[in-house]
C-alpha cells in the first residue's frame, strides 16, 4: 500500500476529512527512508519533526549514565515517534530514535502540524486524539511497571504485539522490558 493510502486509513479511524481536506493536509508530509540502524533523532539535536511510520520498525531510547539502553517505545507500521519533550518545547533531543528495520516514513514539522490543526478542525481532532491514545498507553506501561512482575510484562507485551518477537531483536525487547536478555529468555521459555 502506498504511503498516502496508509495514512489516510490511519487518519479516517479518528477524523473524517474530504478528499481536498486531506490532500491539502498530506501535502505537509514528506516522506523519508531510512536504513536498518540509521539514527533519525540523537540525544543533543534539536528536533522539528514527527515521523508516521509507513514500514518497518523504529525505536525510542535512552542511554543513561552507566550506558544502559531503556527503550521507551517501538513504533510499527502506522505508529508516530519523536522526542515529543524537545519537539513541542524547542529544546534539545534527551531521546535517541532509529531503525531496528529498514523503514519509510512521513515528517511532518511541528509548525505545519500546528498549521493544519488551526486550519482544519478535523486534522485537530485527529492530532488530538492520537495525543490522548498515547498518553493513555504510556500510563498503562507506568502502571504495568509498578504493578506487574517481568513475566507479566512480558506476556502482556507479546499478546497486545506479536509481530514484535520475529521483528526486533530479543536484547531490545529485554530492554523494553527492563530486564536482562537471559531473563527473557527464561521468562519466554518458562
Amino acid at each position: 500500500m502506498e504511503a498516502k493510502e496508509t495514512l489516510k486509513i490511519h487518519v479516517a479511524k479518528l477524523a473524517t476529512l474530504t478528499d481536498e481536506q486531506f490532500n491539502y493536509f498530506f501535502s505537509h508530509f514528506k516522506k523519508l527512508s531510512f536504513k536498518k540502524g540509521q539514527a533519525i533523532v540523537t540525544e543533543g539535536d534539536a528536533v522539528d519533526c514527527e515521523y508516521f511510520v509507513i514500514s518497518g520498525c523504529l525505536k525510542s531510547f535512552f542511554i543513561n549514565d552507566d550506558l544502559k539502553m531503556f527503550i521507551l517505545q517501538f513504533a510499527m507500521p502506522t505508529w508516530w515517534a519523536s522526542d515529543y519533550n524537545a519537539l513541542y518545547n524547542r529544546t534539545k533531543a534527551t531521546i535517541n530514535v532509529d531503525c531496528i528495520t529498514d523503514a519509510e516514513v512521513l515528517c511532518i514539522t511541528n509548525d505545519d502540524r500546528e498549521k493544519l490543526c488551526n486550519a482544519l478542525h478535523g486534522v485537530e481532532h485527529f492530532f488530538r486524539w492520537r495525543t490522548n491514545k498515547g498518553y493513555v498507553a504510556a500510563q498503562k506501561r507506568l502502571l504495568s511497571f509498578m504493578n506487574n512482575d517481568a513475566k507479566h510484562r512480558c506476556e502482556e507485551l507479546l499478546k497486545m504485539y506479536p509481530e514484535l518477537y520475529n521483528m526486533v531483536p530479543k536484547s531490545l525487547i529485554a530492554a523494553y522490558l527492563g530486564v536482562s536478555r537471559e531473563t527473557l529468555s527464561r521468562l519466554y521459555h518458562s
